[in-house]
């Protein structure tokens, strides 16, 4: 009768380990003890954890805002309140120039300004991503076609980097269609340069691996070796990206709503703040207006840099060690 070294030992002695049978079944032991050891690093940043807990809190508060808030008094003509009401027990921050609640329209607006800027950084980390790997991997290679498309893509993101952000979104938002889907679109297409950049030095770092030299002489072809050899070792940088980006969208979309760029048939915190601006409310004094949603893009944005500076500092060791 054979033994399985794969079962524990009974009875004295030394325990035997449970040895995976199967690559995947190692595959799926080595992810879960990589996510082990990275909420084990991340929870001992607590800095990352402060801005990690605000963001769940706010999200929730977001997620079921339909559940306790009356949509109909987030109208015009539908507000329950006198305007201009200072904040009290009924109305805690107030209410606007037309009687509506001023936290019911922040915690409201929180949907429209996470979401536009999730969708924005999606459409601006792809882009990055995708620029980064092509330029990275042609780049490295020896043929003069692929220099060429590593230099055309570089250049490209060279000119995007010189041109002032806001500018250009502001540009594109005013030629492209009005509503959520051109602010996306227009703040993806600004800010994906960084990304990309960054994507880039990483995937020259990967390609210089003898485990992408062996791919290629095996006869990995250019999708097989970004797909499977660069892009999950890039991951890590992307998902930091990704995460220090989301704050800079969120800025960029309440800065275009308050310079009238938005839908003005949503609620968000820039429109918020675009509509106290129309209304008068920073002559007037009217600061229960103003504060609340600056008071909300600041701390969602700071809360979106704690975590992404945390996950940097898990991801690459040294930063761990200057903490």
């Amino acid at each position: 009768m054979t033994h399985d070294p794969a079962v524990h030992k009974d009875g004295p002695g030394p325990r035997r380990t449970c040895v995976p049978t199967t690559p995947r079944a190692a595959a799926r032991q080595r992810r879960r003890k990589a996510l082990s050891r990275f909420a084990r690093d991340y929870a001992r940043n607590r800095a990352g954890l402060f801005g990690l807990v605000a963001l769940v809190a706010i999200g929730l508060l977001a997620l079921t805002a339909p559940l306790y808030i009356d949509q109909t008094h987030l109208t015009i003509t539908g507000a329950p309140g006198d305007a201009y009401q200072p904040p009290s027990g009924e109305y805690p921050l107030g209410t606007d120039n037309f009687g509506r609640s001023v936290l019911d329209l922040v915690l409201w607006g929180a949907r429209m300004s996470l979401t536009v800027g999730l969708l924005a950084t999606v459409v601006s980390v792809s882009i990055g991503t995708l620029v980064g790997i092509t330029a990275g991997h042609f780049g490295s290679s020896a043929g003069l076609g692929g220099r060429i498309v590593s230099t055309v893509l570089m250049r490209i993101t060279d000119w995007f980097l010189v041109l002032p952000t806001l500018v250009l979104a502001v540009a594109l938002a005013a030629v492209l269609p009005g509503g959520t889907g051109t602010i996306i679109v227009a703040i993806g297409l600004t800010v994906w340069p960084p990304t990309a950049r960054l994507v880039r030095a990483q995937t020259l770092a990967v390609e210089a691996r003898p485990y992408v030299e062996r791919a290629r002489a095996l006869g990995g072809g250019h999708l097989h070796v970004m797909g499977w050899h660069v892009l999950p070792n890039v991951m890590p940088v992307v998902l930091a990206q990704t995460t220090l980006l989301v704050a800079t969208s969120i800025i960029a979309e309440s800065t275009l709503a308050f310079l009238g760029m938005g839908d003005p048939t949503t609620v968000s915190w820039g429109g918020i703040l675009e509509s106290a601006r129309t209304a008068g409310a920073i002559s007037a004094g009217i600061w229960w207006y103003m504060i609340p949603p600056g008071l909300a893009i600041a701390v969602v944005a700071l809360s979106f840099t704690l975590c992404g500076r945390a996950v940097e500092s898990v991801i690459n060791p040294r930063l761990m060690e200057a903490h």
